[in-house]
């Protein structure tokens, strides 16, 4: 009976190990467990979250170079208009800086030929009244010569 009394001696004290783990250490440790275990759920789950979040970064991040560089394209597209514009607007002002010259240029040119002409015309007058003088071989008084050469300008 030495073994059967050693025996339940071992299964009772088996039950009362197995009644204080169950009672007081296995709760903390499941406890532990389980908080162990929604935590790595909750880092798996913040890891997922943060791949999603990264991928949906790299979309936007991808989405945005695209649109800066359209922007960039057409802001380069309007400053060459803009540049072929002011080329433009620079030969049409330097034609018609150009055009104003040649014009100031004729009314010179038109106001020295009037100027010659009355000049030559003077000359002339002054040259017929020497040549009528020496025919006549006498001067003519000044308000003679004057109504002559007058007379002699409206001629021409």
């Amino acid at each position: 009976m030495d073994i059967n009394a050693t025996l339940l001696g071992q299964i009772i004290t088996f039950a009362l190990l197995v009644w204080f783990v169950m009672k007081y250490v296995w709760p903390p440790i499941t406890k532990a467990m389980s908080d162990r275990e929604s935590k790595i759920a909750a880092g798996l789950a913040a890891a997922e979250r943060g791949k999603a979040e990264l991928e949906n970064a790299e979309n936007q991040v991808l989405t945005i170079i695209r649109g800066a560089k359209l922007e960039a394209s057409h802001i380069v597209e309007l400053a060459n208009k803009r540049s072929q514009q002011i080329l433009d607007e620079a030969k049409e002002q330097s034609r018609q800086e150009g055009m104003r010259i040649i014009e100031q240029a004729r009314q010179e040119i038109t106001r020295e030929i009037a100027q010659a002409k009355e000049s030559l015309r003077k000359q002339l007058a002054g040259l017929a009244v020497a040549g009528a003088e020496k025919i006549i071989q006498r001067k003519l008084d000044l308000s003679t010569e004057t109504a002559l050469l007058d007379e002699f300008v409206a001629e021409i």
